[in-house]
């Protein structure tokens, strides 16, 4: 079996660290079964910091796509409307500053028409609505007039049946009357009438005897013929009245009686006939004031789309930022004073300079040790003096990538977002920035760099200084960072670690193994260490001795740039 090695120990970044830091460097020469140069580290009580590095671009926190929201409402063989004013891009703007303006000349003429027809709709609704009202109390009149015409119908009817004092009965009194009055006529007729004829037969006499002349005689005749032409009439009258009481009776009182129930049932259809018409009217009256209402509803939404049409042609920005063109995918158009654009296609962007985020890729074998609310540092290659305070803002659940700043295929990233705290200068989007995670920090353990630590085979271990040269000293190891790992067993303060213990075990093997997964240590990011650590950023200084003679000399740990995955470590460690 080949065994690999965990960390790099590429020993002339070492001998380049140590000629930096001023540090000299001899053979040693123990009783060792390897010879050659070493650089050593001094163990030491320290504190570890849990920290995942990623390189990822700045974004802005807020950024907002300006679309087009002006319908093309002019001649449908239009491309679109035009673009008469808009900012230089790249311009930093204020918020509520003018963008975009857009022609507006087409919608101005349709937002006059619109408001004549709302107008009018206005007043064909005020009188519908009129109508409607004038309509309910036409009904109600309609329908008053036709129960009182039943009313009086009934009480007609009632008067006329009624036996005491109905209209009926008073025509039959006053039939009864009139004969009576007729009889008492005949019976002063027929007395009168034997009088004239006791008056004309004396006259008689008396003429033969020539005591009255003919003229006297003549005139006892006359009154004669009256009184016998007035008993007639009398008579006559009599039998009238008692024709007259016997069609009463047999006839013209039924006649009455049915008419003044027809009477009474025709008012009664014509109460339910005025319902129904009442009823057509008003659904009509209804119907016209509701399309009325509606047809006012439609044009005034067409008023105030037209209106807020106008107001779209001018864009303000929501918010202050920078000014970024955006250009279509399907063609080259370009935004500019003059060009034609769609409805709802994007314009521009306008990213927020001052609150900026980090979007970056997560390793899948780091990912268990990310989650939301981690505090970060951020440091941006533009301005490499600079740290930024920030915090894990959102973590992938699917990859979103194989490789990413990794650059080996087939390796799963998560896409995690990181957000600054401090609003900010000078920075811009796409910028290339570090991101330390700092996911927790051992407090008073012995640690020692990454590279001086060997697996193979299920075992691990490091060389060590002993008293008659380097040796080999089995280690338990657990949590580490990118530079360092910690030493659970197996060393002591003050021990002499090997930092380049990989050329010693080249020369015994031939391959040496980094730390395996079965060590018991949690994977080591991969992100390339820097020569020491910054304390203010809470890392460790790294104090690397050199035996040379009886001397000891210190350098700097060189981390490796190719993570190893232990997942049982990772487990341990948890």
């Amino acid at each position: 079996m080949k065994p690999n090695f965990r960390t790099v120990g590429l020993l002339a970044s070492i001998l380049a660290c140590v000629a930096l830091l001023g540090f000299g460097v001899k053979e040693f020469a123990g009783k060792s079964d390897v010879k050659g140069t070493y650089v050593f580290y001094t163990v030491q009580k320290t504190d570890l910091p849990i920290v995942v590095t990623e390189r990822g671009n700045l974004e802005s926190q807020v950024e907002t796509t300006i679309a087009c929201q002006v319908e093309n409402i002019g001649d449908r063989s239009s491309s679109g409307t035009q673009i008469i004013f808009i900012v230089p891009n790249g311009s930093a703007v204020e918020k509520d500053q003018l963008l975009v303006e857009f022609d507006s000349a087409t919608i101005r003429d349709r937002l006059d028409e619109q408001t004549l027809a709302f107008q009018r709709a206005t007043s064909s609704k005020t009188q519908a609505i009129a109508k409607y009202e004038n309509q309910l109390l036409q009904n109600q009149t309609s329908l008053a007039e036709a129960k009182l015409q039943k009313e009086l119908a009934v009480i007609e009817l009632e008067m006329y049946k009624d036996e005491q004092d109905g209209t009926a009965k008073l025509a039959k009194e006053e039939i009864d009357r009139k004969v009576d009055e007729s009889k008492n006529a005949a019976n002063e007729a027929r007395a009168t009438l034997e009088l004239a004829e006791v008056e004309r037969d004396g006259m008689k006499e008396l003429f033969k005897l020539g005591y009255r002349g003919k003229s006297d005689l003549e005139q006892s005749r006359l009154k004669y013929l009256q009184a016998e032409d007035k008993l007639a009439s009398s008579l006559n009258q009599i039998k009238t009245f008692h024709g007259n009481r016997r069609k009463l009776d047999r006839f013209e009182r039924l006649m009455e009686e049915k008419r003044l129930q027809g009477a009474v049932d025709t008012a009664d259809r014509s109460i339910q006939q005025v319902i129904n018409d009442n009823k057509s009217l008003l659904e009509q009256a209804l119907a016209a004031k509701n399309e009325a209402i509606n047809t006012e509803t439609k044009e005034k939404e067409r008023l105030e789309r037209m209106q807020a049409q106008l107001v779209n042609c001018k864009i303000y920005a929501p918010h202050s930022g920078m000014v970024v063109y955006k250009r279509e995918r399907r063609g080259n158009t370009e935004i500019m004073e003059g060009a034609m654009v769609r409805e709802r296609q994007d314009i521009l962007t306008l990213p927020d300079l001052s609150k900026m985020k980090v979007k970056t890729q997560v390793h899948e074998a780091a990912l268990d040790q990310i989650r939301p609310g981690l505090p970060a540092s951020i440091r941006v290659d533009a301005f490499p003096d600079r740290t930024y305070r920030g915090v894990v803002e959102k973590v992938g659940v699917v990859p979103t990538s194989s490789g990413g700043w990794y650059g080996s295929g087939g390796v799963k990233t998560y896409e995690t977002e990181v957000r600054l705290f401090d609003e900010v200068e000078s920075l811009k989007p796409g910028m290339t920035a570090v991101v330390d995670m700092h996911v927790d920090r051992i407090e008073d353990i012995l640690a020692v760099p990454v590279q001086s630590i060997i697996q193979t085979d299920g075992e691990t271990w490091c060389y060590i200084e002993g008293e008659n040269g380097v040796i080999r000293k089995p280690v338990q190891i657990g949590r580490s960072n990118d530079k360092f790992v910690h030493v659970q067993e197996g060393i002591a303060p003050g021990d002499l670690v090997v930092l380049n213990s990989m050329d010693i075990y080249e020369q015994q093997n031939d391959q040496p193994k980094g730390i395996s997964a079965d060590s018991g240590a949690p994977e080591m990011s991969e992100s390339l260490a820097q020569v020491g650590y910054d304390t203010a950023k809470g890392d460790l200084t790294a104090n690397a001795a050199m035996k040379q003679g009886g001397g000891k000399g210190s350098a700097a740990p060189v981390s490796s740039p190719k993570r190893q995955v232990n997942a049982a470590a990772r487990a341990s460690a948890k």
